[in-house]
């Protein structure tokens, strides 16, 4: 099953979940900013996996993460669709993001 770190605050993460929910793809939600064992997990992985070094340097969280069945961690959640021919929905695009300089999650 899918795994998913984010938040219930991040737009990222809560059009991810969207798309997941609308595809009925399975997944285990872990939500950083409500369980303090959901945020020690999510540090340990983004402060040792390199699939964090490009967000890390532009000052993003780096959620919405994505584990897969097999192990590997993305970032990239659109590609998660794509990749399987599923077309992305943005519900209520809000310009609202994660960070200080309102660019990203």
């Amino acid at each position: 099953m899918l795994k998913v770190y984010g938040s219930g605050m991040c737009p990222d993460c809560i059009e991810f979940k969207y798309n997941l929910d609308r595809n009925k793809i399975e997944y285990e939600n872990i939500d950083i900013t409500q369980s303090l064992k959901g945020l020690k997990e999510f540090l340990r992985l983004r402060d040792k996996d390199e699939a964090f070094n490009a967000a890390k340097e532009k000052g993003y969280i780096g959620i919405p993460l994505l584990i897969t069945d097999d192990g590997k961690l993305s970032l990239d959640w659109e590609s998660y669709f794509t990749e399987r021919g599923m077309y992305v929905i943005h519900p209520g695009e809000t310009g609202m993001a994660c960070t200080v300089d309102g660019k990203g999650c």
